[in-house]
């Protein structure tokens, strides 16, 4: 993860650049803004510190100007409320007190890039798809990494990088559904000084930053069919035009897809170019959803617990077979995600030296296999010996087998007599306080739309519920 940090480095400022590094960031200085407007238009950054003694309310009206989309957080000594109430007012995602706290700095950067995390696998099914990764990450052709919201494709993606000759290079992430179609051009493919109102400076985009590396576009299907075509020349040309010039520039860049939609299907709606199909689509990767992996289940569930009895700081507890059980019970629509939710739920409700089955809860309050309906195998008729097989575990530089990278925290126990519609709007809060407020980040958690987390906060914020803003520390 690519850290600028803007500000002096001789105190606080700079102990919080040592303690990034140690949590894996790349970090870039940048003494005061002019020069760390600078270096994100040359070079790009996946998050900025700002010193808030500077005018961060400037540096930031500015990026947002220069169709810059990059997250910002103040820094500033002690718990300043005004300072952190203006700086959050200009639209920084957060303020971070000064002398920096290591495990706050490490949440920050969590949320915006897990580094370092395993990879687990242990179903057959999956150990197909991981060989057929390896064996065409060390090519140059694209690839499509498709399957359900929640099986992992982002995961999927940087293994392909990981095992690439391109793997000490840049791998670059663009969320596709993320960033407002009017940003997104300016994102990929940069734009020249003057390529409209506020664009005082050249800057580099998406595929400039890659070079020489990785370039996913995630969630490809929600791109605008108009980007497309210029998407789709590209690929075809090896080659890029900033936007509001003419020079084209050569690029040397590996791509890879993922969508969570069948293409095919998008293609026959118009909604997709079946050439720039054809053009990313040269090998698929498909992530099984959870339901046909069963082996899975039990080192993924193991996982979960660990990792959130540490993040909770409560005692480390096995799951009981009879926990492992219930979870066989249930189909999980929402994949390895809805799993990670539920275990850091279950972490969370547990008494006694193990998990049990009691602490096992679905969002709506019932437990797996209550009321469920469903066509397909139960999750207990695992294939004989697929579950006691040997988990695989391969340095990643994303979470376990997901795309968002944490659970939604449950604030408490889902209570008998509750509404479905009470338990949703709970769960929503909670899960975009545990994000810091921010929707898009909270919205991938829940495996909703960027649109449908919008559309349910105006509902709950017209009802008189607080909604918590960009930034705001739960």
């Amino acid at each position: 993860m690519r850290l600028l940090i803007i500000g002096t480095l001789n105190g606080q400022l700079g102990t919080a650049s040592q303690m990034a590094l140690k949590n894996g960031a790349s970090v870039v200085h940048a003494s005061d803004l002019g020069e760390g407007l600078g270096v994100i238009r040359a070079k790009g950054a996946d998050l900025v510190m700002v010193d808030v003694a500077l005018k961060i309310s400037d540096f930031i009206k500015q990026i947002r100007t220069e169709h810059i989309s990059t997250p910002v957080i103040a820094c500033g000594i002690g718990n300043n409320a005004d300072a952190a109430v203006a700086a959050i007012k200009a639209g920084a995602k957060e303020y971070l007190p000064l002398p920096p706290d290591a495990e706050l700095i490490a949440a920050v950067l969590k949320a915006v890039s897990d580094d370092d995390k395993p990879f687990i696998y242990q179903d057959p099914a999956m150990d197909k798809v991981v060989n057929l990764a390896k064996q065409v990450a060390p090519s140059e052709a694209s690839i499509m990494i498709t399957g359900e919201s929640g099986t992992g494709k982002e995961v999927m993606a940087r293994f392909v990088h990981d095992n690439s000759s391109r793997k000490n290079k840049q791998f670059v992430s663009v969320n596709c559904a993320a960033i407002p179609e009017n940003l997104l051009e300016s994102e990929l493919f940069g734009h020249e000084k003057g390529a409209f109102t506020g664009a005082v400076a050249r800057r580099v985009g998406k595929f400039e930053e890659a070079d020489g590396g990785t370039l996913l576009l995630d969630e490809i299907s929600e791109m605008d069919i108009r980007l497309q075509a210029k998407l789709l020349r590209a690929i075809q040309e090896r080659e890029i035009d900033r936007v509001g010039s003419s020079k084209p520039i050569k690029i040397d860049i590996r791509i890879i897809a993922t969508s969570n939609r069948d293409l095919a299907e998008e293609v026959k709606k118009g909604n997709f170019r079946e050439d720039l199909l054809f053009r990313l689509n040269v090998v698929n990767l498909r992530i099984p959803p959870l339901r046909e992996r069963f082996g899975d289940l039990p080192a993924l569930s193991e996982f979960f617990a660990r990792k959130y009895a540490d993040m909770n700081n409560v005692d480390e507890r096995p799951l009981s077979a009879r926990a492992i059980e219930t979870l066989k019970l249930h189909n999980w629509p929402g994949n390895v995600r809805e799993l990670e939710n539920t275990l850091h739920r279950a972490v969370l409700l547990s008494t006694g030296d193990e998990i049990g089955p009691e602490a096992i809860v679905l969002p709506d309050g019932s437990v797996p296999g209550q009321n469920q309906t469903t066509t397909h195998q139960p999750m207990g008729a695992v294939a004989s010996g697929a579950s006691d097989a040997p988990a695989h575990t391969q340095p990643m530089g994303q979470p376990a087998a997901t795309d968002s990278g944490a659970g939604a925290p449950v604030g408490s126990p889902v209570q008998v007599g509750q509404t479905v519609a009470e338990v949703e709007k709970t769960l929503i809060i909670d899960t975009l306080k545990h994000c810091l407020g921010n929707r898009t980040h909270a919205a991938n958690i829940l495996g909703i739309s960027i649109r449908t987390l919008r559309n349910k906060l105006n509902q709950y914020q017209q009802d008189g519920v607080k909604i918590p803003n960009p930034g705001e520390m739960p």
